[in-house]
């Protein structure tokens, strides 16, 4: 039976960080909105600050739906499965915000990873400070293996230079707007600090 936590405890914590994949759900607050929802991974590419706050990076892909649903609103749920081990499922909803290149808190959120997890295409650092976190069964989630992290991703970006990089985030369609028309990734893109 499922049960809610007052913090991401030492289980839970463990249990969070050796995932190699989660889940992201955010929705604007329109009623005929668009919800999203994003599969995340690359391995060191999120933390648990502390009991209570996330962070995780956000790179450049298919579009800024998150980034734009957590301008608006912060709203956000995190979810994580046991694709192996004993039938978990652990959800953390709560208030997300977007920490973008230019942000001066950007540089310190950094710091928390690990250096092999920030790599070329980075948008923004997202913090998720939880306001419920829960654990459920996961008897109907499938056993899968994992076997590694795909490297296309940072393959493709790690060929851009920063500027090139903003260059593609400006060309890409549903990047500075979402779905529904909401601000999302701030263009033009501001530089990495050095």
């Amino acid at each position: 039976m499922g049960k809610t936590y007052e913090r991401i405890d030492g289980r839970l914590r463990a249990f969070i960080e050796s995932q190699p994949v989660f889940f992201t759900a955010t929705a604007p607050l329109a009623g005929d909105g668009h919800v999203n929802l994003s599969p995340k991974g690359r391995a060191g590419t999120l933390v648990v600050l502390d009991e209570l706050t996330l962070a995780y990076l956000d790179f450049g892909g298919s579009t800024a739906e998150t980034l734009a649903h957590l301008r608006e609103n912060g709203r956000i749920t995190l979810m994580w499965c046991s694709f192996d081990g004993p039938p978990t499922v652990v959800r953390v909803h709560g208030r997300g915000e977007a920490v973008f290149r230019d942000d001066p808190r950007f540089a310190g959120l950094i710091g928390h990873f690990d250096p092999a997890a920030d790599g070329s295409g980075l948008r923004a650092v997202v913090l998720v400070h939880a306001e419920r976190v829960s654990d459920s069964c996961g008897f109907a989630v499938p056993f899968m293996d994992y076997r590694g992290d795909r490297d296309l991703h940072a393959q493709y970006f790690d060929r851009k230079t920063d500027e090139e990089f903003a260059t593609y985030c400006e060309g890409k369609e549903l990047v500075g707007t979402s779905l529904d028309g909401l601000p999302a990734l701030p263009l033009p893109l501001p530089p990495r600090a050095r």
